[in-house]
C-alpha cells in the first residue's frame, strides 16, 4: 500500500528555524513508522522561493532573487539533515519541473473556464502573501489597518487573473461533509468550515506588480500568484502533469502536515483548485501548532530564535526529535524549555528506558554468557508484562494515525514503566544466586520487551533505537513490525552493552 506524506515546502525569506524542524520532525516520524509497518512511502519537503516577500528580503540582501533563494534554500536542505529527516525528495519551486506543472494546472483550469481577467482591487499583506476582505482587517495601535495575524495590509489595485472560488463554496461544504477526516485537530477544521460558510469571494491568482514568480501562460505580463505556485508543488513531485508516472500512484496524498496559519490555503484553495482541474484532493490536512520559547514568541528582536542544529548540537539528535513530540499534543502550542528539554532527556530517556537497557543488557553480558536465553515456560507476570508489550505495536499505530505522537509516545512509556516494575520485582540480580535458570527465563522477557520497545521507537529515536537493537542482536533485516511475530533464536550472541542515553549535565557557568 502506497503512503504519500508532505510537509509545507518552507518559505524561503529567512533562515529555518525550529518551527520548521517540528513539523519536519513530525513527518518523518510519519514516514519512517509507515516504512516499519510495510507501506511503499513517498515523503516530500522542499522550499516556497517565489513571491514579493523574497523578491524584497534578496533586495535587503544585496542578491538577486536567485541567488538569494539559492543560499536560502541550501540552508533548509541542511536543516532535513541535521534532523535526520528521511525524505525521498526535496523540491524547490524555481525547478524546472515545477514551473511546468504550474503551467500546466493553469492551463487545465483556464481550460475548464475555472480562470478570467479583471481586476483586483483590495488589502493585501505582502508578509503573509494573501488578500483580505475589510471585515478581517484589525486596527493596530497606532490607528493603522492590519490583517488578523498583525501584518500590514496595502491597498492594491492591477489588472489580475482570477480563480472562480465563489463558485465552490458550496461543493466545499459538501466534500468537508462527506470527508470529516479531511482536517485536523477539530478545531482547525471549524475555523475553516466557518470561514468558507460565511461566504467565498473569485482568487486573485495573479501579480503584475514584481516579476519574482512563475509567469502565467499566454500572459508574461503576469506571474502566477505565490500559493497557487506553492500549493502546487505536491503534485509536481508526484509527476504531474504526467498522470502516467510512476509517482503518480501516490497522489492523492495521505497526509498534508502544515502550520496553523497556512491551513486556510490548504483546506480551502487547494482542494478547490484541484477539483475544478479534475485532480482528486488530498485525503487529509493537519495543522501543527507553534512553539514559543520561554514562554515568549520567537522573534529577531527578542533573539530567542531558536537555530535546530545548535539545539541538536548540544543535546543530541534523538533527544531533541523525542522532545519535540513528547511534550505537547500535536496540534497545540507548547513552550520550548530548556528546563523541560533536559527533564525529559534525564527522566525519561536516560533513567527510565537508558537504565532499564542497561540494567537488563549488563546482566545478560555477564550472567548469560552475553548470549539471548531460550524462551521459557512464562509465569503469569511474565505473561501478563508480555501481553502488553505484545499489543504495544497497534496501540502505537492507532495514536499515530490520529496524529497524536504524544499519546503513541505515553503508550510506549507506559511499556517502559512495566518494564521497570517487572525487573525491580522480580529481581534477576537476586535469582542468579537461588534460581538461575529463572533468572534467565527474566532476562529473555526483558530482552523481548525491549526488543518491542525499541522497535516501535526507530521512527521517533533512528540513531539511538538502532544501536539497542543491535545490542539486542536483531538483524538489520528483522527490525520492522512483521518481524516481531519471529522470536529471535536462543544463543544469538549480545554484543558488549553500552551506554544510550547518558545524563545530560550542565557546564558549570
Amino acid at each position: 500500500m502506497k503512503f504519500y506524506i508532505t510537509t509545507p515546502i518552507y518559505y524561503v525569506n529567512g533562515a529555518p528555524h525550529i518551527g520548521h524542524a517540528y513539523t519536519t520532525v513530525a513527518a518523518d516520524v510519519l514516514a519512517r513508522w509507515k516504512r516499519l509497518e510495510g507501506h511503499d512511502v513517498f515523503f516530500l519537503t522542499g522550499t516556497d522561493e517565489h513571491g514579493q516577500k523574497v523578491e524584497k528580503a534578496a533586495a535587503a540582501a544585496g542578491l538577486d532573487p536567485q541567488s538569494f533563494t539559492d543560499r536560502v534554500a541550501e540552508q533548509f536542505r541542511e536543516m532535513t539533515a541535521w534532523m535526520g529527516a528521511s525524505n525521498d525528495d526535496f523540491i524547490r519551486t524555481t525547478e524546472p519541473r515545477h514551473k511546468r506543472a504550474c503551467a500546466a494546472l493553469w492551463q487545465r483550469l483556464a481550460e475548464r473556464g475555472e480562470i478570467y481577467l479583471g481586476e483586483y482591487q483590495g488589502w493585501y499583506a505582502v508578509r503573509d502573501e494573501a488578500f483580505y476582505a475589510e471585515s478581517e482587517l484589525v486596527k493596530g495601535s497606532d490607528g493603522a489597518l492590519l490583517a488578523p495575524s498583525g501584518a500590514p495590509v496595502e491597498w492594491v489595485r492591477e489588472p489580475s487573473y482570477f480563480f472562480r472560488l465563489s463558485a465552490w463554496q458550496d461543493r466545499l461544504l459538501a466534500f468537508y461533509d462527506a470527508h470529516p477526516e479531511f482536517m485536523a485537530p477539530l478545531s482547525r477544521r471549524n475555523e475553516v468550515v466557518n470561514f468558507v460558510k460565511s461566504g467565498l469571494q473569485d482568487l486573485s491568482i495573479s501579480r503584475t506588480s514584481f516579476r519574482w514568480g512563475v509567469p502565467v501562460p499566454g500572459d508574461p505580463g503576469h506571474v502566477m500568484y505565490v500559493w497557487v505556485d506553492a500549493l502546487t508543488n505536491y503534485i509536481t513531485a508526484a509527476g504531474f502533469p504526467d498522470e502516467g508516472a510512476a509517482r503518480w500512484e501516490f497522489w492523492p496524498a495521505d497526509l498534508h502536515l502544515v502550520g496553523k496559519d497556512i491551513i486556510r490555503f490548504h483546506a480551502v484553495y487547494w482542494p478547490a483548485l484541484l477539483m475544478a482541474a479534475g485532480i482528486a484532493p488530498p485525503k487529509r490536512v493537519f495543522a501543527n501548532g507553534w512553539w514559543t520559547v520561554e514562554g515568549e514568541k520567537m522573534s529577531k528582536s527578542l533573539g530567542n530564535v531558536i537555530d535546530p542544529h545548535e539545539l541538536v548540537s548540544r543535546y543530541g539528535l534523538d533527544a531533541v526529535r523525542y522532545f519535540l513530540l513528547r511534550e505537547i499534543p500535536f496540534g497545540n502550542d507548547g513552550s520550548l524549555s530548556h528546563r523541560a528539554l533536559v527533564t525529559r532527556m534525564n527522566d525519561e530517556l536516560a533513567n527510565d528506558l537508558g537504565n532499564l537497557a542497561q540494567r537488563s543488557l549488563s546482566l545478560l553480558a555477564r550472567h548469560c554468557a552475553a548470549s539471548l536465553p531460550a524462551v521459557s515456560a512464562p509465569t503469569v507476570e511474565d505473561e501478563v508484562f508480555l501481553a502488553a508489550a505484545s499489543a504495544l505495536p497497534a496501540r502505537v499505530a492507532e495514536a499515530l494515525d490520529r496524529v497524536a505522537f504524544s499519546e503513541a509516545l505515553e503508550e510506549v512509556w507506559k511499556i517502559v514503566r512495566a518494564a521497570n516494575a517487572y525487573i525491580d520485582h522480580q529481581a534477576p540480580w537476586a535469582l542468579r544466586r537461588t534460581d538461575p535458570p529463572r533468572m534467565a527465563a527474566v532476562l529473555r522477557v526483558l530482552a523481548d520487551g525491549l526488543r518491542i520497545i525499541a522497535t516501535v521507537l526507530q521512527p521517533f529515536m533512528p540513531g539511538s533505537m538502532a544501536r539497542m537493537l543491535d545490542q539486542l542482536g536483531v538483524p538489520a533485516g528483522a527490525r520492522d513490525l512483521a518481524a516481531l511475530g519471529a522470536p529471535l533464536a536462543a544463543g544469538t550472541e549480545l554484543p558488549a552493552p553500552q551506554a544510550l542515553f547518558p545524563r545530560f549535565v550542565e557546564d558549570a557557568a
